[in-house]
Protein backbone atom coordinates (compact mmCIF):
# COMPACT_ATOMS: atom_id res chain seq x y z
CA UNK A 1 0.00 0.00 0.00
CA UNK A 2 1.08 3.49 -1.07
CA UNK A 3 0.90 6.29 1.81
CA UNK A 4 0.98 10.06 -0.28
CA UNK A 5 0.98 13.35 1.62
CA UNK A 6 0.79 16.43 0.37
CA UNK A 7 3.30 19.27 0.72
CA UNK A 8 5.60 21.55 0.23
CA UNK A 9 9.13 21.25 -0.85
CA UNK A 10 11.77 23.73 0.34
CA UNK A 11 15.29 23.89 -1.60
CA UNK A 12 17.53 26.91 0.19
CA UNK A 13 20.97 26.62 1.34
CA UNK A 14 22.05 25.73 4.60
CA UNK A 15 21.78 28.24 6.95
CA UNK A 16 18.10 28.77 5.47
CA UNK A 17 17.29 25.64 6.31
CA UNK A 18 18.82 25.48 9.83
CA UNK A 19 16.58 28.50 9.89
CA UNK A 20 13.26 27.01 8.94
CA UNK A 21 14.01 24.14 10.89
CA UNK A 22 14.83 25.90 14.31
CA UNK A 23 11.76 28.02 13.82
CA UNK A 24 9.55 24.70 13.66
CA UNK A 25 11.19 23.57 16.97
CA UNK A 26 10.00 26.56 19.02
CA UNK A 27 6.36 26.16 18.13
CA UNK A 28 4.49 23.93 20.11
CA UNK A 29 3.90 20.70 18.85
CA UNK A 30 0.73 21.30 17.77
CA UNK A 31 1.63 23.89 15.17
CA UNK A 32 4.52 21.82 13.85
CA UNK A 33 4.85 22.20 10.02
CA UNK A 34 8.07 19.76 9.31
CA UNK A 35 6.96 16.30 7.53
CA UNK A 36 10.56 14.89 6.82
CA UNK A 37 14.05 16.26 6.70
CA UNK A 38 15.52 15.07 3.17
CA UNK A 39 19.01 16.54 3.40
CA UNK A 40 20.81 19.55 4.66
CA UNK A 41 19.33 21.55 2.02
CA UNK A 42 15.99 20.09 1.17
CA UNK A 43 12.54 20.30 3.58
CA UNK A 44 9.14 18.64 2.67
CA UNK A 45 6.63 20.72 4.97
CA UNK A 46 2.68 20.98 5.34
CA UNK A 47 1.59 22.91 1.98
CA UNK A 48 -0.64 25.84 3.84
CA UNK A 49 2.57 27.30 5.79
CA UNK A 50 4.42 29.18 3.06
CA UNK A 51 3.49 32.28 3.72
CA UNK A 52 4.54 31.79 7.83
CA UNK A 53 7.90 30.69 6.52
CA UNK A 54 7.78 33.76 4.54
CA UNK A 55 7.08 36.65 6.77
CA UNK A 56 9.55 34.59 9.77
CA UNK A 57 12.80 34.85 7.47
CA UNK A 58 11.27 38.42 6.63
CA UNK A 59 11.14 39.51 10.27
CA UNK A 60 14.30 37.71 10.97
CA UNK A 61 16.34 39.65 7.45
CA UNK A 62 14.71 42.58 8.97
CA UNK A 63 15.94 42.23 12.61
CA UNK A 64 19.90 41.25 10.89
CA UNK A 65 20.50 44.30 8.27
CA UNK A 66 22.53 47.46 8.78
CA UNK A 67 20.73 50.83 7.40
CA UNK A 68 23.36 53.24 7.72
CA UNK A 69 22.45 56.37 10.12
CA UNK A 70 21.80 59.71 8.92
Amino acid sequence: MVNATKGLFISCDIPMAQFIINYNASLPASQKFIIQVLDSTHLFVQPHVAEMIRSAIAEFRDQNSYEKPN
